[in-house]
């Protein structure tokens, strides 16, 4: 660097001058970090000539605690030897750079963290590290690189500074094996999606090349120019024309073209040996080599280690309630001292001149001492700026008070009256105009409420302000002209209305704008009384804001006491750093100083920022005798004091440490003594103190006499204070707190220690709890908040039996501490840092303490963090979030995190719930520029905090989990019944449709046996009937078939499938056609040969290579003899396209049926009997199995018959079908109901909906249609593309009130959600609320289920969801917690009876328990089509027996649990309605802790958890449970989602989320029915296909 042997302090002072101003700039974010290295070295510029001959500076002794620096990488070589740093110490003294808080900093407790540490060393752990998108690692725009200086800080947050004595390389103990094996896997997997291929040329898709595995370290932004330049690097350039990111699995397509994928599938009776040959042979189908399951496995092994003993409390499941059993641990520490006595400062002496109301003092010093200097106050370079006379003060305070009472309003009208509260409004950097505002107040009797200055409409904590104004009853605030100049404005130059604010009016109270009060008029100043004098803010834990309102006599009593016990005398001088609007700033810097006529020198906190030393300097010049700092100001000063080699501090008599009560205040005192005692400074002089807004000074230490001994210290055991009992540390020197007394008691105030929650019982006296005073000089009350009031300003302690020990009220501090020997006070921490994590105590800033002493220097930003709890699963959490450095490398933030988790795990015994990093500068921050901790936490439960790394370890620190549920062995005998075991329920489970009746015409009957014979007997007796409509996009029908054009077309079919020689009858042919007309020709077609049609989805053009295997898959499997097909998709499966995905040598005989010759096929086929297959039914169910069902034609005519009296379909009904036509209901209502029924189907092919979303409703209404069937997808569509249209359709004539019933075709449970929100949309269309309905089927039967035009509407009932996790159905009110609401699936088929069976025992079970769904009936399915007849799996699902009650009848398995509840509803035979409800497929259940989840519920849950998650999934692998959400918001959001997914598992299920993976829109693959296809997603993820934004693997 240019500058680096110049000496700055030996430069000319306005050059200096120059460089702070510069330094100022950097810190406040005003300049670029090359900006300021260019300006720096032209300031330099004639200066550097002169020292470069001179030989550098002598290092210093590296064990002095000098500052060492973690600042930006020089554009030196990166490993800059010890001794530039030392130059550079000189060359930047006061820069914070990111090292360390100091004031939390301590080198026992380093110590103690790196003693922790070494001992996990031992134990190599290796933790996956969670994997990321590249794109996902963008941190912030370049020139938030050099944010604006936040390192300062409030009362309790952190700062930055230099860590003391030399840097310790962090290389020496970072444990090299933290990730052991998975050094290389985790490295890759952060490359992998970008980094390792080149970026300039994308890979086709066919060359799909692993990436290598990547060196250790990530090559990360070293040789980038910036952060923006790497982000572009890395971003993906898509192939061919945006199909999609190289390695995005096919799944990833628009939703609209929806895939049926069988995964790496088994298909049901096929044997493993001609599964695909891609199938993966390993456990559960997933390659060994898979990335993703290295590192579960590494998960699977961080859980398998011991966990701590259970906490004093767990949960136990009683199978109804979770309860709590308390178990007390009999080790932990109890108190065992007497009961405390209050303690007593000494009385508060008379002295004879002391004025009878701070105002009197004020007037009798401006009248007296009129020439005495009240208050200098310091330009922004620490130069004395003006000096406030006594004199002046007093006559500008009266110009106000006269100005304020008097010349606000009109003539005639006061604004102000004596008791009005006023809003102080002054920027830090003017003290004068404050001082002057607040006496002006005094004076006129209104009440002061000073205030932060408000710097925009989004500052942390605004709305509270507004709360405070609105609770105080504040309507005016007085400000200076320069603040209300740079207050936010609008464009038509108000003032901006802040968030929470109520309107105010804006007074300017300069001197020019003041009104001299006429001769006569003098202010009125009555004795100090009880009236309050002014109020003061303060922050709760909760972030809410209220004022502590002091009366008149309590603030002079106040100031008495600190002149007695701070032994003030007349004509001192005091410097001040800190912030006079509160606190000691207020009360020793502006009342209790104008009490005894002492000159302040206030230092703002930007000249501190500037030039850290300006307090030292202002002692120095003024021989101040007394100066009132924070730790922080003594870390400045001892980083930059070697510019200072001649400053003096001996004329101190005290050095007010404010925060000193702040446990890591100690080392902070310790550091600075050591440091300026060579300066003249004595140890007695220290005096650290204990303060709080409500019990203003508990307790200082009063200046001691030379020489005499200095107080003891206290060294804790840690793990004593966290059960609140004070125990010296003897055994373990790692976990031990040292704390510093902080004085005695104030001069006439008593104290006592009480318990800190539940009523006010006196402690023991080795027992911690918080300070309770009873003082005159107090705060009386929070303003405007009675109910609050009493709790904390009217306490009486009572003692063990709980009789109050006296009348006196007490004032609680929310200070925790204890009374030590010689009744000195000790103080602990603060009620507000408390955080109980069961049962036991920690304290959010030893917790900060910790984590600072984990070397922070490449990770944490200036030391900024912040510790907080959240309430999850009947505990709190402990949640730490910490800005992280711009330059900090992925590597370096999860070694920092994992370690932080040792460390706090180790010292204070508790376990963290998550642990974020947020890029700097983005926390809200306080007015001093700390972090604002509850907005912090707001914005984690809200989601909003944008963490750039997060780490969740719910594994670890959740205990209290309910006991795992033990399944009880099931020994089922008929007996069983008899004694009631089995049965619990009012009655066996089970319920039936209607009758199906028995053909009475002998003509009909020919037509009911076949459906070739129905539709020929149609041709011939009506054959102009329309049966089929076709529209097309814009609603037009394009395509129409009446009764004998059907035959015709079936006709020509048939013949061209009987020319062609190796078509049998009896052999299958594949029929591959769009939804329409077309299709349903090819089926009767088939029939008419005595072939047996198989429909198949065609393949998506635009995604050959993942819909075409399927359909390869279904002709393989089907052994199809042929293919009937169009001509557009014969020229698809011969393409060079699909040569790429399949072999399109071996597919069988292809026919194009679009010109065929007019022929008729010699007979019509006549099978011999009705049980003979009529056709086979493929579908791909969500398990990813892939299975053929056959249906006989007496199961097709029986089906047909059942909807057709369900239905009351008859040749004039017009029904209008949208839905995909190629399995199970929608098949059979899109090719066969028609020729059956007669009645006319209008189809929508669910496609079109896409081009135009209003064509399924249009034709609703205009075609005044009473029965429609539709998907969910298909209502979905709707739902979320027209919800806002419907005035628009209304407008459009769109009437939907002759829709009598909209049934949605589906195979699960039916989405109550969707259907209700459905309804709701449309209502204003005239569609009724009882309309819409579903339908239930299944693979053994394809219509269980189907809410007709009769029967009773579908019921909804409640029911508990621990319950159902039992198998157990137990209703419940609607709102109950944890209620699951579900309904009915619709009414019973005629001729279906169904049974729910416990799947195990295969035992009928009672209507109050939730089994398989069995079924009997007509229509039921044959079997499973098998290649070789494996009649095992078919027999064990479609001809099953009872294991007892009746053994005789034949069942099929649904593979679906489900519960039957007696509705109070009838049916049409008058009997009470027994309505089926569908929970979901028993596949898909995930069982966990020995209890059945089902993954729709969890789904539902996490779907609520944010606004930016759009569908998710869950899967279980290896008991990990796996959630998978899809990220609609923008890529910042991904993170915020881990820790709310968690949460929300956690809270609503009991369940520890493992995995949690933030994917992209539309990578949860989604079947045609619109079912998510879990385990076809589950492979993909652990094939590591999923290109994920982000993988979080939680702890």
């Amino acid at each position: 660097m240019a500058e680096r042997g110049v000496d700055v302090s030996a430069l000319p002072q306005e050059i200096r001058e120059q460089l702070a101003e510069l330094d100022l700039e950097l810190s406040e974010g005003d300049i670029t970090q090359k900006g300021y290295e260019k300006k720096r070295a032209k300031v330099l510029a004639p200066y550097l000539t002169q020292t470069q001959s001179l030989a550098p500076p002598p290092a210093y002794d590296a064990q002095s605690p000098g500052p060492s620096f973690a600042s930006a990488p020089e554009p030196g070589p990166s490993n800059s030897s010890s001794s530039s740093s030392r130059h550079r110490r000189t060359r930047r003294p006061h820069r914070s750079s990111g090292t360390r808080d100091e004031r939390y900093r301590s080198d026992i407790h380093t110590e103690a963290v790196q003693a922790a540490l070494a001992k996990h060393k031992e134990e190599k752990m290796a933790l996956p590290m969670p994997t990321k998108r590249r794109s996902a690692y963008v941190q912030s725009p370049v020139d938030n690189c050099t944010p604006p200086d936040s390192s300062s800080s409030s009362d309790d947050e952190a700062v930055s500074s230099e860590s003391t004595g030399p840097q310790q390389s962090p290389d020496t103990w970072i444990n090299s094996s933290l990730h052991g094996s998975s050094t290389s896997s985790s490295a890759s997997s952060t490359l992998s999606h970008g980094e390792s291929r080149p970026t300039q040329a994308p890979q086709p898709q066919s060359q799909q090349v692993p990436p290598p595995a990547a060196p250790a370290h990530p090559p990360h932004s070293h040789s980038q120019p910036s952060a923006l330049a790497e982000a572009f690097a890395q971003a993906r350039i898509d192939p061919a024309g945006g199909v999609g990111p190289p390695d995005v699995p096919s799944q990833a397509q628009a939703r609209g073209s929806r895939v049926d994928l069988p995964p790496n599938a088994v298909v049901r009776g096929m044997s493993r040996g001609q599964s695909r040959s891609s199938m993966m042979e390993t456990a559960d189908g997933v390659p060994v080599s898979s990335r993703v399951s290295t590192k579960i496995q590494q998960l699977l092994n961080t859980l398998k280690r011991p966990k701590r003993p259970p906490l004093s409390e767990f949960f136990t499941d009683d199978q109804e309630e979770i309860v709590e059993v308390p178990q007390a641990d009999p080790n932990t520490p109890k108190p065992e001292g007497r009961q405390i006595i209050p303690v007593k400062g000494e009385p508060l002496g008379v002295v004879s001149n002391w004025p009878p109301a701070l105002q009197a003092a004020l007037a009798r010093w401006g009248a007296t001492q009129g020439k005495s200097p009240a208050l200098t106050a310091l330009d922004i370079t620490g130069k004395p700026l003006y000096t406030l006379t006594y004199g002046k003060l007093w006559s500008r305070s009266v110009k106000l008070a006269y100005t304020l009472l008097n010349k606000l309003g009109t003539k005639n009208e006061q604004i102000l009256k004596p008791g009005d509260r006023v809003a102080l409004v002054y920027p830090n950097s003017d003290p004068g105009m404050f001082w002057v505002a607040f006496y002006g107040c005094l004076l006129a009797e209104v009440i002061p409420v000073p205030i932060e200055v408000p710097l925009s409409r989004k500052d942390a904590g605004s709305s509270q302000v507004g709360f405070l104004l609105g609770s105080c009853g504040v309507g005016l605030a007085l400000t200076s002209e320069i603040c209300l100049k740079g207050l936010p404005k609008t464009p038509t130059g108000e003032i901006l209305q802040f968030k929470g604010w109520r309107r105010l009016k804006w007074v300017v109270t300069d001197s020019k704008y003041l009104t001299k009060p006429s001769k006569d008029w003098q202010p009125h100043i009555p004795t100090a009384n009880t009236d309050t004098a002014y109020i003061e803010y303060k922050a709760s834990k909760e972030g809410t804001v209220m004022g502590v309102a002091v009366s008149k006599v309590a603030m002079l009593t106040h100031c008495q006491a600190l002149s007695q016990a701070c032994n003030y005398c007349e004509g001192e001088t005091l410097v001040n750093v800190l912030d006079f609007k509160k606190d000691m700033g207020l009360w020793h810097g502006v009342l209790t100083s104008v009490m005894n006529r002492i000159h302040t020198i206030s230092v703002p906190y930007a000249v501190m920022k500037a030039c850290p030393l300006s307090w030292v300097q202002r002692v120095h010049i003024h021989k101040a005798r007394v100066a009132l700092v924070k730790c922080r100001d003594l870390h400045w000063a001892m980083m930059a004091h070697r510019d200072q080699r001649d400053t003096s501090l001996a004329s101190l008599r005290m050095l007010i440490v404010a925060d000193g009560a702040n446990p890591w205040s100690v080392s902070s005192c310790d550091a600075f003594l050591n440091i300026f005692q060579a300066h003249g400074l004595k140890p007695e002089v220290i005096c650290p103190c204990a303060t709080s807004p409500e019990a203003m000074t508990v307790a200082i230490r009063r200046p001691g006499v030379p020489g005499a001994p200095l107080p003891a210290r206290a060294i804790l055991s840690m793990t004593g204070l966290s059960h609140g009992v004070i125990r010296v540390n003897t055994e373990d020197k790692n976990s031990a707190l040292t704390v510093q007394d902080v004085g005695h008691v104030m001069p006439g105030a008593l104290m006592c220690i009480v318990k800190p929650d539940g009523p006010p019982m006196l402690c023991k006296t080795d027992e911690i709890g918080e300070i309770v005073v009873n003082s005159r000089a107090g705060g009386n009350m929070y303003y405007g908040l009675h109910g609050v009031t009493k709790n904390t300003f009217e306490v009486i302690p009572v003692n063990a039996s709980g009789t109050p020990i006296g009348e006196i009220p007490f004032v609680r501090s929310g200070l925790l501490g204890f009374v030590g020997p010689g009744s000195l006070i000790f103080v602990v921490g603060k009620n507000e840092g408390l955080l109980m994590v069961s049962g036991r105590r920690h304290n959010a800033d030893d917790l900060v303490a910790t984590a600072l002493a984990v070397e922070p220097v490449k990770t944490v930003y200036r030391g900024r963090i912040a510790v907080f709890s959240v309430t999850v699963f009947y505990d709190e959490r402990i949640v730490i979030v910490a800005e992280q450095r711009p330059d900090a490398s992925e590597e370096d933030s999860f070694q920092w995190m994992s370690r932080v988790l040792q460390a706090i795990d180790s010292i204070h015994q508790v376990g963290l719930y998550c642990l974020a990093l947020v890029p700097a500068n983005t926390l809200p921050k306080t007015p001093l520029g700390g972090i604002h901790i509850s907005d912090t936490k707001q914005l984690f439960l809200e989601g909003a905090l944008h963490p750039c790394n997060i780490l969740m370890c719910p594994h670890t620190c959740v205990t209290n989990m309910p006991k795992p549920r033990q399944k009880q062995p099931v020994g089922v005998g008929p007996a069983s019944i008899m004694v009631g075991n089995l049965v619990a329920g009012k009655r066996i489970a089970q319920a039936a449709g209607r009758d199906l009746g028995l053909i009475e015409d002998q003509d009909l009957v020919r037509k009911h046996q076949f459906l070739t014979e129905a539709l020929h007997w149609r041709a011939q007796t009506d054959p102009d009937h329309t049966l089929f409509v076709l529209l097309n996009a814009k609603g037009v029908a394009v395509c129409t078939a009446t009764c004998v054009q059907l035959h015709k077309r079936s006709e020509k079919i048939a013949a061209a499938l009987m020319e062609r020689s190796g078509i049998n009858i009896g052999e299958n042919v594949v029929l591959l056609y769009p939804p329409g007309i077309d299709l349903i020709a090819a089926f009767y077609g088939c029939l008419y040969a005595g072939c047996i049609p198989v429909t198949v989805r065609p393949p998506h053009p635009q995604n050959l290579s993942a819909t075409l295997p399927t359909v390869r898959m279904i002709i393989d499997v089907s052994k199809a003899a042929c293919i009937l097909t169009t001509q557009v998709l014969t020229k698809i499966l011969r393409s060079k396209e699909a040569a790429a995905t399949v072999n399109i040598k071996t597919w069988p005989i292809i026919i194009d049926t679009d010109d065929l010759p007019r022929k008729r096929p010699p007979t019509i086929y006549k099978p011999p009997n009705a049980e003979m297959i009529a056709y086979l039914d493929f579908s791909v169910s969500t398990t990813g199995m892939l299975t053929g069902v056959k249906i006989s034609h007496a199961a097709v005519s029986a089906l047909c018959r059942s909807i057709k009296l369900q239905c009351e379909l008859y040749s004039s009904r017009q029904i209008t079908i949208c839905l995909d036509p190629y399995c199970g209901l929608g098949f059979v209502l899109w090719c066969l109901a028609s020729v059956y029924s007669g009645h006319q189907s209008i189809l929508i092919p669910p496609l079109e909906l896409e081009s135009s979303l209003t064509l399924w409703l249009g034709t609703l209404s205009q075609y005044r249609i009473r029965d429609t069937f539709c998907s969910y997808s298909v209502m979905e569509l709707c739902t979320k593309g027209l919800g806002g249209q419907t005035d628009m359709l209304k407008a459009r004539g769109v009437n939907l009130s002759c829709v009598r019933s909209c049934v949605v075709v589906a195979e699960e449970r039916p989405r109550l959600a969707l259907t209700h929100s459905f309804s709701k949309l449309f209502k204003d269309l005239g569609l009724s609320m009882r309309a819409v309905s579903t339908a239930f089927g299944s693979r053994v039967n394809l219509a269980i289920c189907l809410q007709g035009t009769t029967g009773p509407d579908p019921s909804t009932v409640y029911v508990d969801m621990k319950s159902l996790r039992h198998d157990r159905v137990r209703l419940v009110e609607r709102g109950a917690p944890q209620s699951l609401p579900l309904v009915e699936s619709g009414t019973i088929l005629p001729g279906v009876r169904v049974i729910i069976v416990n799947p195990e025992t295969r035992g009928p079970l009672g209507d109050s328990h939730l089994g398989e769904i069995w079924v009997n009936s007509p229509h039921n399915a044959t079997g499973y089509y098998t290649i070789y007849g494996e009649e095992n799996l078919q027999a064990d699902h479609f001809n099953t027996k009872l294991s007892f009650g009746d053994p005789q009848t034949l069942w099929a398995r649904t593979g679906y649990l489900g519960f039957v509840k007696r509705t109070e509803l009838t049916d049409s035979s008058g009997d009470r309605h027994d309505a089926l409800f569908v929970v979901g497929s028993l596949d898909e259940t995930l069982e966990l802790r020995g209890l059945r989840y089902h993954p729709i519920d969890i789904e539902t849950s996490v779907s609520r958890a944010h606004r930016s998650i759009g569908e998710s999934a869950v899967f279980t692998w290896t008991n990990l449970l796996v959630v998978v959400a899809e990220l609609c918001g923008s890529e910042q959001d991904a993170l915020d989602l881990v820790p709310l997914v968690t949460n929300v598992v956690l809270e609503e299920h009991h369940l520890i989320v493992g995995v949690v993976v933030i994917v992209d829109p539309g990578v949860i693959p989604i079947n045609s029915r619109g079912e998510k296809q879990r385990m076809h997603l589950r492979d993909s993820f652990l094939a590591d296909q999923l290109d994920p934004i982000y993988v979080a693997y939680n702890m």
